[in-house]
């Protein structure tokens, strides 16, 4: 089954205790942050406990992402020296505005990966949008890099560069989580969207979620474990989405029994969108637990 990436959530690196307790959540992916929620003077205490907790503690069944600071500063290059070490972590790359911020920061990784001996490539990469500039520049960005496994917007620079600030629609992000999508769709990588701050506003959740799935994001970024469940219920197919896409691989297994090169269910003909599209349905099922047809929980 492919990575998913429902939730990410943000576990601040200076934060010992949820450090310690992250993977008792149920968050596709653990996002250890040493950027913006640690202040200047934490950031080495903050990447010590972050490099501990990937060099000593198990976080079974979850992906594991790093945001370092940006890799122009020494703060960043050390960031990259620490994380790239353990090789248990993928590198997300924050305020990224042109192609150069990824093919810069890869070239620093590749580095560490030679002189650590690890294979070159070993560590993967994920860039966040959070400018004008960014979100132009997003096709390029996602492009830049094979180790690129996703692309995310950040909404509250992006805003601010907008000289604007967010409403309840969301319309002043339509444009920059469009771009976001299409970048990642283009490169073939996923699509993160941003956080939702306002932790005790679920059904706010709840309504820019469904929007985010129907716009076709792979996955939220999350600050609050609270928000984990809300976004999973809403990334999980219904009934009608499931029946439908198991009728799809059957209608392929009835095709290969009759050795057909055409595939047709119900008078009409299944084509590799459809069949890509039931897939996406059944392992979004199988992540939240649904048991299927000839399979166990």
């Amino acid at each position: 089954m492919k990575q998913l990436r429902r939730t990410m959530l943000y576990v601040p690196g200076n934060n010992a205790g949820m450090i310690q307790d992250a993977g008792i959540y149920k968050a596709d992916s653990l996002m250890f942050d040493l950027e913006d929620s640690v202040s200047i003077h934490e950031k080495d205490g903050a990447r010590f406990l972050v490099f501990q907790a990937l060099t000593t503690l198990a976080y079974p069944g979850k992906e594991l992402v790093v945001r370092i600071n940006d890799p122009h500063t020494e703060t960043g290059r050390e960031d990259i020296e620490a994380i790239v070490r353990t090789g248990k972590a993928i590198i997300r790359l924050p305020k990224a505005e042109t192609a150069r911020d990824v093919i810069d920061c890869e070239r620093m990784i590749e580095a560490v990966e030679k002189k650590a001996k690890l294979p070159v490539g070993s560590t993967r990469m994920m860039a966040a949008v959070e400018s004008a500039s960014g979100v132009l520049n997003a096709r390029e960005i996602a492009l830049a890099s094979k180790r690129l496994t996703g692309i995310a917007i950040g909404a509250e620079d992006y805003v601010t560069d907008l000289r604007t600030s967010r409403s309840p629609d969301g319309i002043e992000l339509l444009f920059g989580r469009s771009m976001v999508l299409l970048a990642a769709r283009n490169a073939g990588i996923d699509a993160i969207d941003t956080v939702f701050s306002d932790v005790n506003n679920e059904e706010g959740l709840r309504k820019e979620t469904m929007l985010i799935r129907q716009l076709g994001f792979d996955g939220k970024s999350i600050i609050n474990p609270r928000q984990i469940k809300i976004v999973h219920e809403i990334f999980t197919p219904s009934e009608k989405e499931i029946r439908h896409a198991l009728a799809v691989l059957e209608a392929i297994k009835e095709a290969e029994r009759k050795a057909s090169g055409v595939i047709s269910m119900n008078g009409k003909m299944v084509d590799k969108p459809v069949v890509t599209r039931a897939e996406r349905v059944l392992d979004l099922a199988r992540a939240a637990g649904i048991a299927l047809d000839g399979e166990s929980k």
